[in-house]
């Protein structure tokens, strides 16, 4: 029984020292977030905002019906004998 209250003693004080840990780190990288949130919005003011991003790297889902229909061979779809 000893070693089990040991045992369960440990564990909460590690949780505890993870959980000050991770407040302390979280706190930190909010301040230096809002940072360059500020730094970023003062660059990115005189830009304007791209109208698609995606289309602009050329990642964009559909596209032009002649490209996908070209790229494609032509399939019957009834059975062969």
């Amino acid at each position: 029984m000893q070693r089990v209250r040991i045992g369960i003693t440990g564990l909460a004080v590690v949780f505890l020292i993870v959980l000050l840990a991770a407040a302390v780190v979280g706190f930190h990288s909010k301040e230096k977030t809002g940072e360059a949130n500020l730094t970023a919005e003062d660059a990115n003011s005189s830009k304007a905002a791209p109208s698609d991003p995606l289309a602009e790297l050329g990642v964009a889902p559909g596209g032009t019906a002649s490209s996908t229909t070209s790229d494609t061979p032509t399939q019957d779809p009834s059975p062969k004998p």
